[in-house]
């Protein structure tokens, strides 16, 4: 089983970039902490971050063929970009949408996700925990359909 975990915008900053909210964790640490669980779990992953939309839609629509899932933090594009959302619709892979913070207890804007429409689920509020439960339910969903289709 092979997992694309996409990374959206600002992400790269983890660490540094509002540690009140998002914690003090950098994306090398979430992303060694992810491979370590998809080690245990038997399954591989991939990693993309980028802050541009276009990039993101790109790695999204590379994933048909070679991916049986998709992790994504799309980041500020959960509230955006409609392109991410028809991508993760168009490849037709299991989508877990993630979020460090939880984006219902923040500003209104942010409560609206485009991207949860065309997910599996979305886990949000947990800090990095989220990409780990977040991989875990993927991976059970994939095992699941396997199972169902065999």
């Amino acid at each position: 089983m092979n997992i694309l975990v996409v990374h959206g915008p600002n992400l790269n900053l983890l660490g540094m970039r509002e540690p009140g909210i998002y914690g003090t964790f950098t994306l090398e640490r979430i992303n060694g902490a992810i491979a370590e669980l998809a080690a245990e779990l038997g399954c591989t992953v991939s990693f993309v971050q980028s802050n541009s939309e276009g990039s993101l839609v790109d790695a999204i629509q590379q994933a048909s063929g070679g991916f049986d899932g998709i992790l994504i933090n799309p980041a500020a594009y959960t509230h955006t970009s409609v392109a991410i959302r028809d991508a993760l619709a168009a490849v037709a892979l299991p989508v877990v949408e993630v979020h460090l913070s939880n984006i219902h207890r923040r500003e209104e804007f942010r409560h609206h996700s485009f991207i949860a429409p065309v997910a599996v689920g979305q886990i949000s509020g947990f800090g990095p925990d989220s990409y780990l439960l977040g991989v875990r339910a993927l991976f059970n969903h994939i095992k699941k359909e396997i199972v169902t289709q065999a």
